[in-house]
């Protein structure tokens, strides 16, 4: 059962991300500038109820929460908003928490729904190198949850120069609503500096996840479908920059591979522990 203080403050974290989403939302709709300070600040004071609830729950498990589907699902929440935040803070996009804080405010609501009881740890994950994985993991798994949602408005933004040649009520909303983004250059910018980042991170994830793996089963690598996919997910925003530097990729392909590679990330989570479970699989 989960402690009464951590799930009011997960709770709360739940209704204010949701509120910020909501609120981005309806600046999407009407425009009105103002509407994204109150949901910025809403989401910022999410993270903090967000953060004071995995610190609630350190102390409650005495150790870091991430050794299980339910805990994981929340800290990789987390990161999300941590990057949001930093990119919105560094190359502000109004837009982009109308994708972006959706996904949080999915995951918690994933995370509702999962055992969250407090169980003793076992010893495989009792090391120092599953703190690197999973802390890694949280850090590109957030950076990535930020790069679909750029992707996503690029593809909205690509649909510019069609919808103003095009007539009609829903042509034009679309039309303002794009007019909200900047533009594509931009973003295909932004896009690139975010991937890169979570590319890093990943890479260590994979080198961290290894290195355990060796001190947990004496094998460095055994082709688990969690380190399987691990591998794909890699590959995918691999090829994004190997396209990128070698073939000049820019556009709608490489706003196509952000969002797969995060579907690819969701699935590795998700999918990989309940239809292929293995030595890696939470529960």
């Amino acid at each position: 059962m989960i402690p009464i203080t951590e799930q009011l403050t997960f709770d709360a974290t739940l209704c204010l991300y949701a509120l910020g989403a909501m609120l981005f939302l309806i600046y999407a709709v009407t425009e009105k500038l103002p509407l994204v300070k109150w949901a910025i600040l809403t989401v910022g004071i999410g993270f903090l109820a967000h953060t004071a609830g995995l610190i609630i729950r350190t102390i409650t498990v005495q150790r870091l929460p991430f050794v299980n589907m339910y805990e994981f699902v929340i800290f990789f929440a987390w990161g999300v908003i941590l990057a949001y935040l930093v990119t919105q803070q560094k190359h502000p996009v109004p837009l982009l928490g109308t994708v972006v804080v959706p996904v949080a405010v999915l995951l918690l609501a994933a995370a509702s729904i999962m055992n969250g009881a407090v169980r003793p740890l076992m010893p495989a994950l009792q090391s120092y190198w599953l703190h690197s994985h999973v802390a890694t993991a949280v850090l590109a798994y957030g950076a990535f949850g930020v790069s679909f949602g750029i992707g996503v408005l690029y593809l909205i933004r690509d649909t510019q120069p069609l919808s103003l040649g095009s007539s009609g009520p829903g042509n034009t909303a679309l039309a303002q609503g794009v007019s909200l983004l900047p533009n594509t250059e931009t973003l295909d910018k932004l896009l690139y500096r975010v991937i890169a980042f979570g590319f890093v991170f990943l890479t260590l994830v994979l080198i961290t996840g290894a290195v355990w793996a060796e001190q947990a089963w004496g094998t460095w690598w055994s082709w688990d479908p969690k380190e399987t996919w691990a591998l794909i997910t890699w590959l995918v925003y691999a090829l994004f920059l190997h396209g990128r530097f070698t073939r000049g990729w820019q556009g709608r392909r490489t706003a196509w591979l952000a969002i797969f590679g995060f579907v690819a990330v969701i699935f590795t989570l998700f999918g990989v522990t309940w239809l292929m479970p293995g030595m890696h699989s939470y529960s």
